[in-house]
């Protein structure tokens, strides 16, 4: 349990991973970025706690990576690249988030995990969580030119040696039409009086943060409806033209997003950042409007057998804008891969169940689910393609190995770009590293080589 939350802080964890004894010093310096021993240590610790005895040479592949990192920080700034204070925030929160959904929500449980209130873990974290996103833009715009042509996916198929090639089992590719149902108007005056309420005990005495507390639908009201400091751009639309207007201490209107019926409060404004608190309510979804939204799509599902519109037409005028489907012609793309193909078992079981006797091209019929944050929806499915198991071909499976081309390709620009970066930025690799045959490319030069014994 240690090593997941830790890997959803940051990949090293490099305070929370376990209490050592280590006698700290610098190992390497990769222009103005320094390598830590602890660095080096925690990272092979945490290797060694996921995939139990490691090669000899573990250490000299955890050096390579941080190095290869620390280049990509140090020229992140000299490029001047940006990282904004609203992003950093929101990785933060949604990594604390998830650790606490591994502790049913319980902050006591997180802070005596830690030793630390969530607001300090935040803190300690944040710089180190910011140097990992400028490393992946880096990363992202050195290799942003990278394509590979038809020929080179062939030639790179072709490369695979024939009794190495993978044998896939069957997939399928699956679109979706999702619908949110609409809460009816008496649940949205019952929200808004209840908000309005609120913001009238507010106005005579009572603690925001005590009601947020008590009534608020979100996870803020855990910490009593703060939501931290923030730019703009951070919030959704609705809710951020209201809280920017705010002095403080004042409290706003009711305020309808995508998220439900706010009151806001201003706590603080220092700049062109704000630290404001909210009180959502969600207002209840009836049986009658999830019959109501069944229904909808139930329609729109005759519409397409019917072929009175194609299913993708139906899914620029029906489906959720929201839903990531949306914007791929409702195809569903598979979070491991990145691309549409599933194996049957990695279907979310309603959906296998549902496509398991379908025909290709069929439509299901309208059926409920829940999105991560526990928010009813209801969706058809069509199955677009089904593959028999197979062993990988151009034909069937071009797109699969396209990335694979791409990806291998990637990988050596990278390596391409890194060693050209060496030899123009200043180096200096510890004597104790100096038997680790991967980093020849840090030593080449000698002049950007300085050895220091321990």
């Amino acid at each position: 349990m240690r090593n997941i939350l830790c890997l959803l802080l940051l990949i090293g964890c490099t305070q929370l991973i376990a209490q050592r004894e280590v006698i700290d010093k610098v190992v390497a310096i990769i222009g103005g970025e320094l390598v830590l021993l602890s660095e080096v240590e925690e990272q092979f610790a945490l290797m060694e706690a996921q995939n139990g005895n490691l090669p000899k040479d573990a250490r000299c592949v955890i050096v390579d990576q941080l190095m290869a990192n620390k280049l990509l920080l140090n020229q992140s700034k000299l490029d001047s690249i940006e990282v904004s204070d609203a992003e950093v925030e929101d990785q933060l929160d949604a990594r604390i988030e998830r650790i606490l959904s591994f502790m049913n929500n319980d902050v006591t449980q997180f802070e005596d995990y830690y030793g630390q209130s969530i607001n300090e873990v935040k803190e300690q974290f944040r710089e180190d969580l910011r140097n990992q996103l400028l490393i992946e833009r880096m990363r992202g715009q050195v290799i942003s030119s990278v394509t590979v042509t038809p020929s080179e996916v062939k030639a790179f198929f072709e490369s695979i040696p024939r009794d190495s090639l993978p044998y896939f089992n069957s997939e399928v590719e699956v679109g979706e039409i999702v619908f949110k149902p609409i809460v009816n108007l008496e649940e949205r005056q019952k929200a808004v009086k209840l908000l309005e309420d609120l913001k009238q005990q507010v106005e005579a005495g009572a603690d925001f943060a005590e009601l947020a507390a008590k009534h608020s639908d979100d996870g803020s009201a855990r910490a009593g409806g703060d939501l931290g400091w923030a730019k703009r751009g951070r919030y959704v639309p609705e809710f951020e033209a209201e809280a920017f207007k705010l002095e403080p201490n004042e409290i706003s209107p009711v305020v309808e997003s995508e998220f439900g019926f706010h009151i806001i409060q201003m706590m603080e404004r220092r700049g062109n950042s704000i630290r404001v608190r909210h009180i959502l309510i969600k207002p209840e979804i009836t049986d009658t409007d999830l019959d109501l939204a069944k229904a909808h799509l139930d329609s729109v599902r005759q519409l397409i057998l019917l072929d009175s519109m194609s299913f993708s037409q139906a899914v620029k005028q029906f489906s959720d804008k929201n839903v990531q489907s949306y914007n791929n012609d409702g195809r569903m793309v598979n979070p491991a891969t990145g691309n549409t193909f599933f194996e049957t078992g990695d279907l979310e079981p309603d959906i296998y169940f549902t496509i398991d006797t379908m025909e290709v091209k069929g439509i299901s019929a309208p059926f409920e689910f829940r999105d991560p944050t526990g928010e009813i929806y209801y969706r058809i499915v069509q199955l677009q393609s089904r593959t028999a198991p197979h062993k990988a071909n151009l034909k069937q499976d071009y797109s699969k190995i396209q990335q694979a081309a791409i990806d291998s390709k990637k990988n050596e620009f990278i390596s391409d770009w890194i060693t050209k970066k060496v030899e123009s930025t200043y180096i200096k690799l510890d004597l104790m590293y100096g038997d680790c045959p991967n980093l020849e490319k840090w030593r080449r030069s000698s002049k950007t080589l300085v050895r220091t014994r321990p």
